[in-house]
């Protein structure tokens, strides 16, 4: 067989038959396959847990958007995101962390209509979540920003500016805590980075500004958009720092003497261990202890980069690099060298640039007093910074702004240089002030003649400043008082700082100044007494302009009144510490000006506040000298109720211990408080109305203010609750000063007199007066006192009238059911110390005169006074006088049916005096 014959043995066709199927082959694949259908219902079923914005995308889809290629479709997630949260407040805590990193991860966007979205949604959320919320998640939203920070789009990093705007508003602590990274940021924004030409190695590189034409405004603009942010980012930062101090009136840490809050002590609960009293070595709210020790802080065992400025070599090292950068952008906004210089005027944009270039400055000044080593700080500074800073600042200083003459009607204000401000709200004055604050910094008294020329400057413009008479607002006022200050700690000579307190206090007497700017130049003032006086215990050399405006303040101070709260406890404080040191001038006008002070109806002291009023108090202690008419003021000021009992009580012990009843063991003072006067403030306190009052109650008739009964010559007059508890109250302590004078009987009998004077005679008297005098009378009563008769007479129609009046008391009365222990207890003790007085008002009992309404009233009164103990034996004596007063009631109940109370009142009388050994006679002899 032939090759070709084999050939087609082996590939031989099959030949296919019609109708048949072709065979399968042996190596075809099966295809068949078998199909199930799924059911899902959940998914098919509508999402009702999620709410959804009017487009029905709920969070989720909204989210998922923000992945699309699309700058459109991110664009409206974005939008629809605000409207979904603003609709549903409660979705953004369930899904905060994806809201906040799909919101920061568009921070870089391309699009600048995503990144206006984003900013507007992020300012949105910035008012919804509270820091500690987005706390876990703002290392990612830090992260974002400083990627747009650094991008390589102009537009992304002008766009970052405004996220970084929005943060600053609403996290400043939380942004500050990463302060290192974004400080670099903000230096790459304006500068880059060259090898310094000075050394031969790489291992220094210096930073240099950078000039971009690709951006949409010029350099200038950019920097000074730059730096406005700066300068906010480092306020943050200083704001944030522990030791909050004021700006401009700055306490020094070596000070010890600053002015501390005192602590609120009460000796009566302390002696009843109520309050426990702590005190410290140098005392205040705040009390610090001097060790040799120092407790390591948290800060020391964080890296470097976790401290941030709050260490000494990272605040070190941002200085070295942004200081000249500023210096470079100052250089560029200043008047140019070869222009003629008139008043060194200065461009709205220039002058921006350069007050942004002061304040980042002054911010970073501020930032290194903050660290223990301040002196080698500000020699540091010092040594690297204050040529330059001679050289390139003050070499056009002072500036003022340059503006668009204009034919108009000249207004005052814009006439005057230091109210001049551009239509971008430029404060040339701050500008001047706030590099006068970082130039004086660097000057110590060391340094004096060195540096005499520059502070001359410094020293003229701020005294011109001062005396130029214009409208300054607290900024600006509590920078150049900061200054101030500072030029006078750099030369404490009198001859330097006389002038600049005259400037000030110049200020100081300008009409209708603000409240703060008040505020400021008033603690400006109280420092520089408190320092000099400090100064000047060995040798009393005081400033005449620092005396007049201490002698000033108790007339402004009743001037003021109730206009201004806060300005009023500022000029208090302030008058108790000058008067606290005993100086002179203050105290001769504060007794001037007592007693509009402290006048009972328009006075300071009735107007302000309780804790001013107690302050106010504690100045009468220091009064040279307390006439009547000054005693009756505070003796109405007691009575009349506009200040409590626990400080008229405080008053009261203040003019006691200014006696000469106060047991001192050598005069304090001569002649400070007479006798005859501190008499009368305490019996016309004792009293509780004046004369006048007195007089215009006598013609009062009827109820509800009157309690008249027909067997006593004496109307009570019915106080107040309010008044009668407070009356009380001065009451008790009048009776605890009156105890403690040495001679009873003299001080009996003064007592005694004035109430035969003034009170025997009148028809209609006081409750509380009745009760006062009754417990008065109770105090002083001893064996050596004798009481004359009308005062005998005029005691026995008091406790009857009292007791007459609390028998008749209503159930439903409550205001005057609260009066009924006190009244009760002092009218049962003097009837209980006087036999006379119980005598006096059971004759005073003839029930013939009365109506048979008040029978009952009687009945019920002798029943009670017979059930009393410690009256009993005194009931007993006058048993006859009980017995015919029964009988008269008796004659008068003739012939009707017997009452109950009729019934009570025989049992009490078989009971505890007829039942007596010593009883006369029987009981039926009466009926």
């Amino acid at each position: 067989m032939t090759k070709k014959r084999k050939r087609q043995e082996d590939f031989q066709k099959v030949k296919l038959k019609v109708g048949k199927k072709k065979p399968k082959l042996e190596n075809a694949t099966d295809t068949t396959f078998k199909t199930k259908a799924i059911q899902i219902p959940e998914q098919l079923k509508e999402d009702g847990v999620l709410p959804t914005q009017n487009r029905k995308l709920n969070i989720k889809d909204l989210l998922s958007q923000m992945h699309h290629y699309s700058p459109g479709v991110k664009h409206n997630a974005l939008l629809g995101l605000k409207e979904l949260l603003s609709q549903y407040p409660f979705v953004i805590d369930a899904h905060l962390s994806s809201i906040i990193s799909e919101v920061a991860a568009v921070f870089t966007d391309k699009d600048s209509g995503v990144r206006g979205a984003a900013v507007h949604l992020l300012q949105f959320l910035a008012s919804k979540i509270r820091p500690e919320q987005i706390a876990p998640f703002f290392p990612l939203v830090s992260a974002h920003l400083s990627s747009a920070m650094t991008h390589i789009s102009e537009g992304i990093q002008e766009d970052s500016l405004k996220v970084l705007d929005v943060l600053l508003e609403a996290y400043p602590a939380l942004l500050t805590d990463r302060s290192i990274i974004l400080l670099k940021n903000f230096v790459e924004l304006i500068s880059h980075q060259q090898l310094s030409k000075r050394l031969k190695s790489r291992d220094k590189l210096s930073w240099m500004l950078s000039v971009n034409p690709n951006r949409r405004v010029t350099s200038q603009q950019w920097r000074l958009n730059v730096l406005t942010r700066l300068k906010k980012f480092l306020q943050a930062v200083v704001d944030g720092s522990s030791d909050t101090e004021d700006e401009g009136l700055q306490e020094q840490k070596d000070n010890s003497h600053s002015v501390r809050n005192p602590i609120c002590i009460s000796w009566k609960l302390h002696a009843n261990n109520q309050q426990h009293i702590q005190l410290f070595e140098s005392g205040g709210l705040r009390p610090k202890i001097n060790s040799s020790f120092r407790l390591r802080s948290l800060t020391s065992v964080m890296d470097s980069a976790e401290k941030g400025l709050s260490s000494a070599e990272n605040l070190k090292g941002f200085i070295e690099i942004i200081i000249p950068l500023l210096i470079e952008c100052w250089i560029e906004a200043s008047p140019a060298q070869s222009a003629p210089i008139l008043g060194n005027l200065l461009e709205s944009e220039s002058q921006q640039l350069m007050q942004q270039v002061l304040s980042i400055i002054h911010l970073l000044w501020k930032l290194t007093k903050r660290h223990d080593e301040t002196y080698k700080m500000e020699l540091w500074l010092r040594m690297n910074y204050l040529v330059d800073f001679k050289h390139h600042f003050m070499r056009h200083f002072p500036y003022s702004l340059q503006d668009t003459v204009k034919h108009k009607k000249k207004d005052p204000c814009k006439s005057n240089r230091n109210c001049m401000k551009s239509s971008n709200n430029v404060d040339h004055l701050l500008l001047n002030l706030t590099l006068c604050d970082i130039m004086v910094s660097l000057a110590s008294s060391s340094t004096l003649q060195t540096d005499s020329g520059w502070l001359d400057m410094i020293r003229k413009f701020v005294t011109d400043t001062l005396q130029d008479g214009s409208k300054l607002n607290s900024k600006q006022v509590n920078r150049l008082l900061g200054v101030t200050w500072r030029l006078m700690q750099i030369q404490q000579n009198k001859v330097a700082t006389e002038p600049l307190i005259k400037a000030v206090y110049m200020l100081y007497q300008q009409r209708n100044l603000l409240f703060p700017v008040r505020t400021l130049l008033l603690k400006f003032f109280s420092r520089v007494y408190q320092k000099e006086d400090l100064r000047t215990q060995r040798i009393r050399s005081r400033s005449k302009v620092l005396s007049r405006w201490l002698a000033g303040l108790p007339q402004q101070l009743a001037l003021l009144g109730l206009r201004n709260p806060e300005l009023s406890n500022q000029l208090i404080d302030i008058i108790h510490s000058a008067a606290s040191r005993s100086n002179k001038e203050l105290l001769q006008s504060l007794q001037a000006t007592a007693a509009r002070i402290y006048d009972p109806l328009e006075g300071t002291l009735v107007l302000l506040p309780a804790e001013a009023q107690r302050r106010l108090v504690q100045l009468v202690y220091f009064l040279p000298c307390l006439p009547a008419s000054l005693l009756a003021c505070l003796s109405r000021c007691c009575i009349m109720g506009r200040m409590s009992s626990d400080l008229a009580a405080t008053l009261i012990g203040i003019l006691h211990m200014r006696s000469s009843f106060a047991g001192w063991k050598c005069q304090v003072q001569d002649n400070s408080v007479n006798d005859v006067d501190y008499f009368s403030f305490l019996f016309s306190t004792l009293i509780g109305f004046s004369r006048e009052e007195l007089t215009s109650l006598q013609g009062i008739r009827g109820k509800p203010h009157i309690s008249q009964t027909q067997l006593s010559p004496i109307r009570l007059y019915l106080t107040d609750l309010d008044q009668f508890l407070h009356h009380w109250a001065v009451t008790e302590v009048i009776c605890h000063s009156l105890s403690t004078i040495p001679s009873q009987s003299q001080c009996f009998d003064i007592l005694q007199t004035g109430i035969c004077k003034y009170l025997v005679g009148l028809v209609v008297i006081p409750d509380s007066t009745a009760g006062s005098v009754l417990c008065a009378i109770n105090k002083l009563l001893d064996q050596a006192c004798i009481i004359s008769e009308n005062l005998h007479r005029f005691l026995a129609s008091c406790c009857y009238s009292l007791l007459y009046f609390l028998l008749t008391i209503d159930r439903e009365d409550a205001e005057h059911l609260q009066k009924r222990d006190m009244l009760w207890g002092s009218c049962i003790s003097a009837l209980a110390l006087l036999p006379r007085l119980l005598r006096l008002m059971l004759q005073s009992l003839q029930v013939s005169r009365i109506c048979r309404e008040e029978l009952p009233i009687v009945a019920q009164l002798l029943r009670l006074l017979m059930q009393h103990g410690q009256l009993r034996n005194h009931m007993i004596t006058n048993e006859f006088l009980v017995q015919q007063i029964i009988k008269d009631i008796m004659t008068l109940k003739s012939g009707e049916v017997q009452e109950q109370w009729l019934t009570d009142l025989h049992y009490c009388f078989n009971i505890y005096l007829a039942s007596h050994p010593q009883t006369p006679g029987p009981i039926n002899t009466v009926y």
